[in-house]
This record gives structure tokens, C-alpha cells and sequence, in this order.
């Protein structure tokens, strides 16, 4: 049975500060348009695009925008260092949470005041790649290793509603 790394990528509503310059919070369905007109997304090794780990053309990265953010499952190829190192270091979790490289294309901006950085709400963006990393801007990203069944979609769906609960318990809905 091959290892499945699955969790969220993004945490919708989830806020953040990037930079110490701003805060930022990614809307749902912000990657909707995105992963109907441009469905070719890359899942990487701490953003390095010379460290791919799978992709969604190649049917090695599901992605889906559901209630509580941007699930994702990856089929690491277990034959390459990359892939054996993703495995490992989720499975220790040593690694846990994700990232993700994306260009704004429609955003709104709340002034903060003197207590507070400003915020910006992401509304809709292009979506480049996921990323797995051991040190994510939003901390309520995920992930988590588990075993693929023969029947990869129902395990994948399993995995996920697995997550979501969590999610839940931890108060990020």
C-alpha cells in the first residue's frame, strides 16, 4: 500500500500575520475559479520548485475547497529522497503543517488602528502550488500521513472527513 499525506493547505478565515507588516485572512471559495481554469497545481518541498512531490495533472495531488479550507491528498513517490523525506518527517511530524504560493487577484483591505496591523481578506487568487513545511504562516494549516487502500478516492475521502473532525474539536470550523 503506498503512504497518502492529506490535510488542509489552507484554513479558510484562518488569520495570520505576514511579515509584521499586515494581517491576512484567505476567503472561502478564494481558489474556486482558480482550480476550474488553471487545474495544474504543484504540491512542493518548502516551496522549492526544484523539489516537486507530486501534481494535479499527473493525478499524484487531489485538491479540494470544501467548508473549512482547501483539503489536499499527495501520493509522494516513495522511490525518490523527496518523497521518502515528506514521509518521514510527516509521519514523525516533524512536519505538520502547509503553505501555499498563490497571486492575489481580487482582494479587500481593512485599516487597522493603533492596537492593530492592517488586514487583508484574499477574495479570490490564482493558485500556483501547495507546499509542506515545518515552519507555515498559518499554523492552522495540516498534515498528516496515513496509508492509501486500493480504493485510493474513498480513502482519500475518509482521510478527509477525518480532518474536518478535528478541525472541529480544535474550534476551527
Amino acid at each position: 500500500m503506498a503512504e497518502l499525506i492529506s490535510g488542509y493547505a489552507v484554513v479558510f478565515n484562518s488569520e495570520t500575520t505576514i511579515g509584521n507588516l499586515f494581517r491576512e485572512k484567505i476567503a472561502p471559495s478564494a481558489f474556486d475559479r482558480s482550480l476550474v481554469e488553471r487545474p495544474d497545481v504543484l504540491a512542493l518541498w518548502n516551496h522549492n520548485y526544484d523539489r516537486p512531490l507530486g501534481r494535479t495533472a499527473a493525478g499524484t495531488l487531489d485538491l479540494r475547497s470544501d467548508r473549512i479550507g482547501l483539503w489536499f491528498g499527495l501520493n509522494p513517490d516513495e522511490t525518490t529522497p523527496d518523497g521518502l523525506t515528506a514521509i518521514g518527517t510527516v509521519r514523525r511530524q516533524d512536519v505538520k503543517g502547509c503553505s501555499f504560493g498563490f497571486t492575489v487577484t481580487r482582494e479587500t483591505w481593512h485599516e487597522g488602528d493603533d492596537a492593530q496591523l492592517p488586514l487583508r481578506i484574499v477574495e479570490e487568487a490564482t493558485l500556483w502550488e501547495v507546499t509542506l513545511t515545518p515552519m507555515p504562516a498559518y499554523p492552522e494549516t495540516s498534515a498528516s500521513l496515513s496509508r492509501a487502500s486500493t480504493n485510493a478516492s474513498a480513502a482519500t475521502e475518509r482521510i478527509r472527513r477525518k480532518a474536518e473532525a478535528a478541525h472541529r474539536l480544535r474550534g476551527i470550523v
